[in-house]
């Protein structure tokens, strides 16, 4: 199951809206096959898995026993059932990590296979297997993106300073970090002062990978046609009060068709509440926050959030500016050093 795991990863920033899945089969001791889910859309890990048998030992395949990170599953999407090939292969024992939470498989994986004669293992690993798709489980059962806060303050906890130009904390390195970050994750989001004082391009150009779609909350539109974010590309959706793009679907978003996108909210609702429904609505399983005090703030006192990753540059100081956001009921979980900066992460523990 530790392979299987290892394989899973190698699919991170390629599968979402799917979840990260790997797959080994083994005969007495030996892996003759493995594989994982690539690409969204293509095969899954227990197809590659069993496609990747050498014909030398194509007949020990129903002899075998097929480990597999997450719950086989047990309905036609854009891919055959993985519990059928299973089944039409003769697999007779199958180890799985965790259970799929996604209501068509839920448990019908497992289901099928045991009524069709196959022993089914269940749990093994199954804390690292649940850690491992948090976004794609969270989605699922919260309906809701999994949501990572992020930001860079200074040793004396300042976020930003009081005039309206970009204060610059975190180093070359650390930046770095954060686009490989950003590529392992759906979406970004800012609120409209930090589209209008730093202007940010939100996109992952310092690591190799895909993009996440921007979103920005600019209620009354705004904000000026020439910032980096109005460009449209890549793709960009506005959450305001006054109008909406009928073309918006889950599909263009899976797709990145590049553009700018509007998606209207209301007044009588938390706008916040309105952003997450939309995220989930549009298939947008998880959300790095990169805006300054006031929406990180406003998240953490509503408690919408899963992760938060704080940079301190150690050896910044500024007499005054604007505070950093507080987490009262955070858990640290990882610490780490990139020169002058310290790089803390904390999970939410009150939910």
């Amino acid at each position: 199951m530790q392979r299987c795991l290892q394989l899973a990863k190698l699919g991170a920033g390629r599968v979402a809206p799917n979840p990260m899945v790997g797959s080994v089969l083994v005969y007495e001791n030996r892996i003759i096959g493995e594989g994982y889910h690539e690409v969204y859309g293509k095969a899954h890990a227990e197809v590659n898995c069993i496609n990747s048998v050498r014909p030398e030992d194509a007949h020990l395949i129903p002899l075998a026993t097929i480990y597999v990170s997450l719950e086989p599953c047990a309905h036609f999407g854009k891919t055959p059932p993985c519990a059928d090939l299973i089944i039409k292969h003769g697999i007779q024992t199958v180890v799985v990590g965790c259970r799929d939470p996604f209501k068509e498989v839920n448990g019908k994986g497992i289901e099928k296979l045991q009524q069709a004669g196959v022993t089914v293992i269940t749990g093994v690993l199954e804390q690292d297997c649940l850690e491992l798709n948090k976004r794609f489980f969270t989605f699922h059962t919260r309906h809701r993106p999994y949501m990572i806060l992020k930001w860079a303050k200074t040793a004396d906890d300042k976020i930003a300073s009081y005039s309206n130009t970009r204060l610059i904390i975190s180093n070359e390195f650390t930046n770095r970090l954060v686009h490989k970050w950003r590529t392992e994750e759906t979406g970004i989001l800012v609120g409209t002062q930090t589209a209008r004082v730093d202007n940010p391009q939100l996109t992952a150009r310092l690591w190799q990978g895909k993009h996440p779609v921007r979103m920005v909350i600019d209620k009354d539109l705004k904000l000026p046609s020439s910032l980096h974010l109005m460009q449209g590309s890549p793709v960009t959706i506005v959450f305001n009060t006054q109008k909406h793009s009928e073309e918006l679907d889950a599909k263009l978003v899976n797709a990145r068709i590049e553009g700018v996108y509007y998606y209207q909210v209301n007044n009588d609702t938390s706008l916040l509440h309105q952003v997450l429904n939309a995220c989930y609505l549009l298939q947008i399983q998880s959300v790095l926050v990169e805006g300054g005090a006031y929406l990180q703030q406003s998240i953490i006192a509503e408690n919408c959030w899963d992760e938060a990753r704080v940079i301190t540059n150690e050896q910044l100081w500024v007499k005054e500016g604007l505070a950093a956001p507080k987490l009262e009921t955070a858990t640290p979980v990882a610490t780490c050093q990139l020169q002058n900066d310290r790089i803390d992460t904390y999970i939410n523990n009150q939910q």
